[in-house]
């Protein structure tokens, strides 16, 4: 198991390693609800067809990684029709609740349970 104290550099993990891990945890609780999610090449996040359902961010200080995620479960998003969603004009957003019956506490445990997992923390670790 990875050291959660350790720096990228010395974990043999790249940015976009870490940006591949985060999204393959926002694929995998899809994929229990039955939902596809895809990545797309220069744009990170999760897309279903042709509609982000996840953004991502890293910020790397000091050989740390600092995560940013937005995972739509069940919002509004009548701001996201008046802008550019991550700077890409016409870009549509989604929702996991719009896509399959859902209870935010629940997809909030499958989520944090994959981001665990991919990124070789251990609950001990954690805590």
């Amino acid at each position: 198991m990875a050291d959660p104290q350790q720096d990228i550099r010395r974990s043999g993990q790249g940015v976009r390693d870490q940006v591949n891990r985060i999204e393959e945890s926002i694929i995998r609780v899809l994929a229990h609800y039955r939902v596809k999610g895809e990545r797309r090449k220069g744009a990170p996040g999760i897309y279903v067809k042709d509609e982000k359902v996840a953004s991502l961010g890293l910020r790397v200080r000091r050989g740390r990684t600092f995560h940013g995620l937005a995972f739509n479960i069940d919002m509004d998003l009548e701001p996201f029709q008046r802008i550019n969603p991550c700077g890409f004009e016409g870009l549509r957003v989604t929702q996991l609740s719009a896509l399959a019956e859902v209870e935010f506490d629940e997809v909030e445990r499958r989520l944090v349970a994959s981001i665990t997992e991919q990124l070789g923390y251990s609950e001990k670790a954690a805590e």
